[in-house]
């Protein structure tokens, strides 16, 4: 029997934490791609969805190979930048402001997941589970590529939701 509390242990533990989380964003992600008023917000976040149901099939595949039980542990870290993107939801922006927190929330996500797929591919190749290393990986670099694009999509919404804001308090000056 392996070690307890030895770094296999410690790896199945964040795996099971990540694919909890995994499924978490799977629920969470069409809220923010409704809530988006840019088509290409919307059609981002739609389409890393679709990569995040892939992320947690690879997590399967992980611990089946593993003879692991592929079970979800509770990831408190998501579940709280999850709920800080319900309450911007619940914030009366509108358009391109709205787009700007959709995101800044979107983004903690992307920053938590990269950490986190970050060290458990780390831990695989210590391991030496070479195949798992190569998926965690690949999932690294889906999350990596999405944070890119949400910073390139705000590079257009962020100049328009400044606008909304200087343009609103001009007007009320003016007033």
């Amino acid at each position: 029997m392996a070690e307890s509390n030895g770094l296999r242990d410690v790896y199945i533990d964040e795996l099971r934490d990540l694919y909890d989380a995994e499924h978490r964003l799977i629920k969470a992600l069409p809220k923010l791609a409704k809530a988006a008023d840019s088509s290409e917000l919307r059609s981002g976040i739609e389409a890393h969805l679709e990569q995040t149901k892939g992320h947690a099939q690879r997590l399967e595949e992980i611990f089946e190979s593993m003879g692991e039980q592929a079970k979800a542990k509770k990831c408190k870290g998501i579940e709280g930048i999850i709920d800080e993107a319900g309450d911007m939801l619940g914030e009366d922006f509108e358009g391109p402001v709205m787009d700007a927190a959709i995101i800044a929330s979107a983004q903690r996500a992307e920053h938590y997941e990269i950490a986190a797929y970050g060290s458990v591919r780390s831990f695989a190749e210590q391991l030496g589970e070479t195949k798992a290393a190569s998926l965690l990986q690949q999932t690294l670099n889906e999350e990596k590529e999405a944070d890119q694009k949400l910073t390139k999509i705000s590079t257009t919404i962020n100049p328009l939701a400044a606008g909304g804001v200087a343009g609103s308090q001009r007007r009320a000056a003016q007033a």
